[in-house]
């Protein structure tokens, strides 16, 4: 029997649950086993506890409420279990890129970026010419036919939120490189976007191939990193959300490569 049968069988009931109370205890009840021992085998199939991967789905949950109906912030605060909005947007806001209003507002602005990549000629940031640290490179290959953007980055954690450590975007399928890479633990992630998706997908990706890497690249010092060879798939339930405003790393992107091409 697959070990992580009963995991993912939790996975289903957490989406199926997100709006009622979920503890630690319930799930590993609902599993089948003791708390520890389910926390212990759910991060290991999912790199993240149970806790925190409830709390990602429920940011998701605000990503869609956002753009998808007219409550206040305050209240899509209360409907994923946040009683403070304070709270509610300093955690929105560590994890997604930008503020709640700034995401409600952004429909226009990301298909504006959008048009800007697709008329992009040059896709090559300056870098430096003298590295310190390590480079991590590789090719992206997709297991579905794909032409589009792929944004690919670093992280700290192993679900894409927050901004990457390092990242950049892709004009096609083909290989990638980030240099002068610290030393340190990361976690490959990537999300494709299609030419002539629709603003509303880009903010919510919900069906975009992505990829993860779920063993961390540990980065030590004067140590070459072997090639990264990444494959785009078609969503996974034992994916985390895609929390990361894309249009934000859209707009940082071509603010280096405009601030390349003025120098």
């Amino acid at each position: 029997m697959d070990r992580y049968a009963a995991i993912d069988a939790v996975i289903t009931y957490i989406h199926q649950h997100i709006d009622e109370p979920l503890s630690l205890a319930q799930l590993a009840r609902y599993a089948g086993y003791s708390p520890y021992h389910f926390a212990r085998l759910f991060k290991d199939r999912m790199g993240l506890s149970p806790q925190y991967y409830v709390s990602s789905l429920r940011l998701q949950k605000a990503k869609d409420l956002l753009l998808q109906t007219n409550l206040s912030i305050r209240d899509i605060g209360l409907e994923i279990g946040q009683q403070s909005l304070g709270t509610f947007t300093t955690r929105f806001t560590e994890r997604v890129g930008v503020t709640p209003s700034a995401f409600r507002n952004s429909m226009l602005h990301a298909d504006d970026l959008f048009r800007s990549l697709q008329q992009l000629n040059d896709w090559r940031p300056s870098q430096p010419s003298y590295h310190r640290n390590a480079t991590i490179e590789g090719s992206v290959h997709a297991a579905a036919p794909f032409h589009g953007v792929i944004l690919i980055g670093l992280f700290a954690k192993p679900i894409p939120e927050g901004l990457p450590l390092y990242g950049t975007l892709l004009p096609s399928l083909g290989p990638f490189c980030f240099t002068d890479v610290k030393p340190g633990t990361y976690y490959l992630m990537a999300a494709s976007v299609p030419w002539g998706m629709q603003a509303v997908d880009i903010l919510l990706p919900y069906k975009t191939l992505r990829t993860r890497s779920k063993e961390p690249i540990i980065v030590e010092p004067y140590a070459s990193v072997p090639p990264r060879q990444v494959m785009l798939y078609p969503p996974r339930i034992d994916d985390p959300p895609i929390l990361i405003s894309l249009p934000l790393l859209m707009h940082r992107f071509l603010s280096r490569v405009m601030q390349s091409s003025v120098r």
